[in-house]
Formats: structure tokens, sequence, C-alpha cells
């Protein structure tokens, strides 16, 4: 079925950090790189598309423009750590390579062997893989609400989790050891938004209980159903909608957004120490109000912009 995510168990268990961005992402190379056999050998890298991105998590081109150029460095560090059947600790990256198509708005991945081994090899061990539909998650606005949906959802058949322990659910969500380490900033800025955005965004509601030694609380455990009726999905933004002040498409925008980003005049538009490729995302935003599009039209001049109605974009 489309846009399938799967993981074995081992994978959803495996101690890692991400930013939201990243983990979509990835969950969209899984899904793709499973349905079409790319990325899952470095002859065959798998390609992600802005279009795709913005359409799959309702998000506007320029954020999903600007996840994939960020992705092409940080996604490649990134790493996790699996735990084995003997009690040895496997740590890998997610992606062995990454190529950033500068101005076309995709980037190229290949996965590496040991993600390949944990979201294809599912026949005949289901039992060992947790799979969810990419739209049960694509509204969250907290990495950890992904993380918990995909913790519990191994769980999905029993409609409940064992106990959490403190520190390893810590991990497993992606925080750092000096990351609301006070247990009341933990349950306010991590816990209690992902419950809300479960129980407000996808097919289930869930609740947690949780448990202490002495005092302290050691850990966390976790009940949740099926709702009855699923929540409506918002309509989605066509990335090829013409903006009305400009009459340029998306792809449109960040093509000449590139182009402009490298005019030595464009320099006093530029902030801080960001790369060309993150100050061409911020024109292509720009490009979207109608003032700074007024203000950028000499400049769109000169790298060859030529509108089909002049009047309308510049006011005469």
């Amino acid at each position: 079925m489309a846009d399938l995510v799967v993981k074995s168990n081992k994978l959803v268990q495996a101690l890692q950090t991400l930013t939201l961005s990243e983990t979509r992402l990835l969950q969209l190379a899984i899904v793709d790189a499973r349905e079409t056999g790319q990325g899952l050998s470095a002859e065959e890298p798998l390609e992600l598309n802005a279009s795709r991105y913005a359409t799959a998590f309702n998000v506007s081109p320029d954020a999903a423009y600007l996840a994939l150029v960020e992705a092409e460095d940080s996604l490649f560090k990134r790493q996790f750590t699996i735990t084995n059947e003997d009690g040895t600790l496997t740590k890998s990256r997610w992606i062995q390579d990454a190529n950033y198509r500068k101005g076309e708005g995709r980037i190229l991945v290949t996965l590496t062997r040991v993600v390949i081994e944990h979201v294809t090899k599912i026949d005949g061990f289901e039992q060992y893989f947790t799979s969810y539909h990419l739209k049960k998650t694509s509204d969250f606005k907290s990495v950890y609400a992904v993380r918990l949906y995909e913790l519990l959802m191994q769980w999905k058949s029993v409609g409940k989790t064992p106990i959490y322990e403190l520190n390893k659910f810590r991990s497993q969500l992606g925080i750092g050891v000096n990351e609301y380490d006070r247990m009341e900033a933990f349950k306010r800025r991590v816990l209690d938004i992902a419950i809300k955005q479960i129980n407000e965004l996808s097919d289930i509601t869930v609740k947690y209980e949780q448990h202490k030694k002495g005092r302290a609380i050691s850990g966390f455990s976790f009940a949740f159903k099926q709702k009855k009726t699923n929540q409506p999905i918002a309509d989605k933004r066509d990335p090829n909608t013409l903006d009305l002040f400009s009459k340029m498409t998306d792809a449109q925008r960040h093509m000449f957004a590139n182009k402009l980003s490298e005019l030595p005049e464009m320099g006093k538009y530029s902030q801080g120490t960001e790369s060309y490729q993150q100050f061409a995302v911020r024109i292509a935003e720009m490009l979207q109000d109608p003032a700074q599009f007024k203000e950028l039209y000499p400049y769109l001049k000169k790298v060859g912009y030529m509108p089909s109605n002049k009047k309308d974009l510049v006011n005469g």
C-alpha cells in the first residue's frame, strides 16, 4: 500500500537524534526506496524532491527546499545505535551519500547497508517489523510526536506498551543528556506536546502513566486506542500554483532565486554566514511578497527573467 513506512522493531527502538525535517526526509526515503527499489544501492540513488516533501507534509515549497538544503550536510552526519540480540551495539549512519542538486529542488541519497537491512527484510518476519502510513504523522510539528508514535505502533495489536525506562526513553526520543533534564521541563516541552499532537492529529488517542522508584519518576508506559473516525486531512497546497502578483511558479522562483544569490549586488540582502543555498531559499521567500518582488525586479531582469505581463508585476 502506498506511503507505508516500515522499520524493524530494533530500528524503531534505536537511540537517535534527528530534527523534524530530517525525520521526515528519512520517512520519505524509506517509503520511496521500498516502493521503487532506488536508494538501496549506490548504483541507483533515490531522488527526493521539494514538491514531494511539500505535498507529503503540507508545508510550503520554501520549507521543503530548505529541508533538502540542510539535509545534504546534517542528515549525512546523523548516526543511530541499535542493540543487537547478543547485547552488543551497532552504530551506523542513516545515509551513505547525499547529492543536493542546486537550483533543481531535489536531493539524491543512498541508504546505508544497516538501514537497508532494517527496512526491507520483512517477508516472513512481519512480527519483527513496525509499519504505519505516512499520513498518520504528516501533520505533526514535533519530532518527539513522530518518535513516540513509532514506539507506540510497535504495540498496536495490544494497545499498550511496556514501561520505558526514563534514560533510554529520552535517548529514543532524541533528547540530549543536558536537554530538558528537569522532569517538569521534559513533561511540558516534550511529552505533553507529543501526546497532544498525537491525540489531535493522528488516528489514535493515547495517555501515559508514570512509574516511580522511591520519589523519582523512573519511566513511562502508554495506553492507546484507535479513533472511531480519522481526523480530516488539511488541503494540500499545489506547488505549481501561480502566485497572483508574480505569475511565477514555485519552481521558477527557486530557479531565479539561485541565480540572484550569486549576484554581487545582492550581497546587501545576505545575512550573517548563511550559505549560497540558504540565501537562495530566503530570496525565494522574498519573491512571494509583492513589495519585495518589486524591489528585486531589476535584479530579476538582469538574470534573465521575462514576465508575461510586466504591468501586473511592477505596476507599470
